[in-house]
């Protein structure tokens, strides 16, 4: 390990650190952008309030019928999550992209049946009796009919043959929903009955109107003519040609600002003394002794993840069954895409909640008194919590949960499916881990005096970073549990609190833990000086923050959101791309680092930790923020392969080799002075990325550009019809190799997990 005459940690413990004029500028850049993105939020969401879809409270036809009303379409909207359809097909492209988008293909047959029915009132023939220049009429009569619905009048006048439509549209909805459908891999809504499934076909309905019928006194939609489906007159909007090419314009400038700061302050030479923390290895204290078994069952839901994906892979290959057996009665796709989704969740959570534990004592040079019996708590509470999901999640898709099922059972909102309750469980032990986090960097009164001093006075350093990217997730997580209690009435405002967590968390906290890990590590090892590291930190987290927070609105382009968020979320979602440049750019640097240094323990974990970066920046930066979330490419794009291509790279490369990268970091620590090799964790390492690698090249990005062509030429609900997969099937079934080489990479690290486990479980090492 370097040596450079540093300062002993316990004195560090009770010394001020140095003030460093340019983190002291940084930190209040980044309080002071924080507050303004946040402001920026606050106000955004005031707007999204105010410029929801409007819900008539009853759709009438020209004859006086009424065809449905605000009560039916509300209780369609429990409905559908109940039935957790969302994990089947999606709804304003939101869900599953196994089945079809519920608005794209509901507004499509809704226009064709309106265009049957004005052949009928106008001609007395059918549609396809007509000629080439009638039906180009009829056409064009439908859309004035659709564009021009009211949703904004309590009593929504429906035009004779679009209400004619409606009415034959229901009927065909709440069969389906009521029928087994497995050559398109649809197993019926168990949660249903007819009732209440023809009040789910009426949200559907009213979703898809959302869509076409313009805003009051606007040439658009609430959605901004999403989906992509000329035949009914939705196109681009002048407002997603123009953000785009604003967008372009400040990333290539961000880019020149981002590389001339990080030259200017951030690249000179690092000469300042080092601060070393785990150039020794000690015994573990009682705490640490008790982090193993969360490392195992790290392993063990990754596994399961693995298993389920792959089930979920042949799903799309072969509908019908599974190598013969059919499955889908009693494992549906919506419940394994439940499993699969929220497992890295856990997985990766785990592995940075007991990461964080198992560093808090190594950091303060103390065990907080009864930290012992806290992890070993968190551990079974939080093994309840998951275990109780998972069942009550399978138990209200198949229908076994009735009053409760919102609470106890499944959600129905694509990433947090889990019940309100288990969902409030998880958000509590967050809590209580950032307090853990907390007594464990400042473990008895007088380090929480010079900690406490250090923060009111100004002087913000990684430790204060460290537990306050802890407390970011705790808190941020509880805001996609609004309404707390009970079910909101608009999908808009619902999918709005939704990627406050599956964005927001991950985007910003996540980012800003990722962040402060990484420094606090490459610091405590003596690469790099505390000065540089919480330069580094100061700056790249203000660049998350504006990225992470404001940028999540690309995610509201066409949820039925206010059109600033056209502007807001591209140009913003575009600053995700900057932070990411930075951290390959040091990935580089640290690489070189590592590489001059002959005895360097921890060269498996910043193996991951590397290649966390790279991915951070491939999968997060160019597959997501530098490409999709432009407004007019992102129009086409949304709810395509090319967005699992985004997810799949980001989730697994940026945040998962990182909390692998820290538990094998903790294993190094714990194995101290006793034998060690990095062979198994290599090789599961490459084979991870060689999986990762193979299914962008012979799955996501073959499917995904033909899907992206199929959106353009033909629109979006042929894109996702089984028309289409059927086209797709020789890639579909090629996820295969990367799926086996994937799970063998997994198998070898849980193996060798296990193995590099002894130590915890010895009464002396070291």
């Amino acid at each position: 390990m370097p040596n450079n005459n540093n300062l002993s940690l316990d004195t560090l413990s009770h010394t001020p650190h140095e003030v460093d004029k340019v983190s002291n500028i940084l930190k209040w850049i980044l309080l002071y952008v924080a507050l303004a993105c946040f402001a920026i939020i606050i106000w955004g969401t005031v707007e999204t309030y105010r410029q929801a879809p409007p819900l008539p409270d009853v759709f009438v036809s020209a004859s006086g019928q009424h065809l449905m009303t605000s009560d039916d379409i509300i209780a369609g909207k429990a409905g559908f999550q109940r039935a957790d359809l969302m994990d089947y097909g999606s709804l304003y492209g939101m869900g599953s992209y196994f089945g079809e988008d519920y608005t794209a293909q509901y507004l499509l047959q809704l226009a064709n049946l309106t265009e049957n029915a004005l052949a009928q009132q106008q001609h007395n023939q059918s549609l396809s009796q007509l000629s080439e220049g009638d039906r180009y009429i009829l056409q064009k009569d439908t859309q004035h009919l659709l564009k021009n619905i009211n949703l904004a009048q309590s009593e929504s006048q429906i035009p004779q043959a679009v209400a004619t439509a409606i009415l034959e549209l229901q009927t065909q909805i709440s069969n389906s929903l009521l029928n087994n459908n497995f050559t398109t891999g649809w197993t019926k809504a168990y949660s249903l009955n007819p009732v209440s499934a023809l009040q789910v076909a009426d949200f559907l309905i009213y979703s898809s109107l959302t869509t076409v019928a313009n805003r009051p006194g606007e040439n658009y939609s609430y959605t901004n003519n999403w989906p992509y489906q000329p035949t009914v007159g939705n196109v681009p909007t002048t407002a997603t040609f123009t953000w785009t090419w604003a967008s372009f314009c400040f990333v290539f400038l961000g880019f020149g600002l981002i590389l001339f700061i990080y030259h200017r302050w951030l690249n000179e030479p690092d000469i300042a003394h080092r601060t070393l923390i785990f150039d020794k290895f000690n015994p573990l204290t009682a705490s640490q002794r008790k982090i193993g078994q969360y490392f195992i069952v790290v392993a063990l839901v990754l596994l399961l993840q693995i298993g389920v994906g792959a089930i979920l892979a042949h799903y799309y290959s072969d509908r019908a069954s599974f190598y013969g057996i059919n499955i889908a009665p009693y494992l549906p796709f919506n419940f394994l895409r439940d499993i699969h989704i929220q497992t890295p969740i856990v997985w990766i959570g785990l592995a940075w909640i007991s990461s964080a534990l198992f560093l808090s004592p190594i950091i303060s040079n103390a065990e907080a008194k009864g930290q012992s019996i806290l992890v070993t708590l968190l551990f079974w509470v939080t093994l309840l919590i998951v275990a109780g999901a998972i069942v009550g999640d399978y138990l209200g898709i198949m229908g076994l949960v009735n009053k409760g099922w919102f609470w106890i059972g499944n959600q129905g909102l694509s990433y947090i499916q889990l019940g309100r309750a288990w969902q409030i469980g998880f958000a509590a032990g967050l809590i209580i881990w950032s307090v853990m986090v907390f007594r464990g960097l400042w473990p008895n009164r007088q380090k929480l005096v010079i900690a406490t001093k250090e923060f009111w006075t100004g002087r913000i350093h990684l430790e204060h970073l460290f537990w306050a990217s802890t407390i970011n997730i705790a808190v941020l997580y509880w805001f996609g549990m609004i309404p707390l209690t009970g079910i909101e009435k608009s999908f808009t405002i619902t999918d709005f609190w939704r990627w406050w967590v599956v964005h927001l968390w991950v985007e910003q906290s996540f980012e800003f833990f990722a962040v402060v890990v990484t420094a606090y590590l490459l610091m405590g090892v003596g690469l790099v000086s505390r000065r540089l590291a919480e330069r580094t930190v100061f700056f790249e987290t203000i660049l998350i923050f504006l990225g992470g927070v404001v940028g999540t609105g690309h995610h509201w382009y066409w949820v039925g959101e206010p059109a600033m968020w056209l502007a807001l979320g591209s140009v913003f979602s575009f600053v995700e791309v900057l932070p990411l440049v930075l951290l390959i750019i040091e990935a580089i640097t640290q690489h070189s680092h590592i590489k001059k240094q002959e005895n360097f323990p921890y060269r498996l974990a910043y193996l991951y930790i590397l290649g966390a970066a790279f991915w951070n920046f491939v999968g997060a930066g160019v597959f997501g923020g530098g490409t999709i979330n432009a407004p007019l490419i992102n129009y086409y794009e949304h709810a395509t392969f090319l967005t699992l291509n985004h997810a799949h790279t980001a989730l697994f490369g940026a945040f998962g080799l990182l909390a692998l990268g820290m538990i094998y970091f903790c294993l190094r620590y714990a194995a101290g002075t006793t034998e060690w090799s990095d062979r198994l964790g290599i090789w599961a390492f490459w084979l991870y990325n060689l999986g990762v690698v193979l299914w962008v090249v012979l799955n996501f990005f073959p499917i995904g550009w033909m899907q992206l062509e199929a959106v353009y030429e033909h629109g979006f609900a042929y894109a996702r019809s089984l028309d289409f997969y059927n086209k797709t099937l020789v890639w579909q079934w090629l996820r295969f190799p990367g799926d086996v080489v994937f799970a063998i990479g997994a198998v070898l690290m849980a193996y060798d997990f296990l193995v590099k486990l002894k130590p915890f479980y010895k009464k002396s090492q070291h």
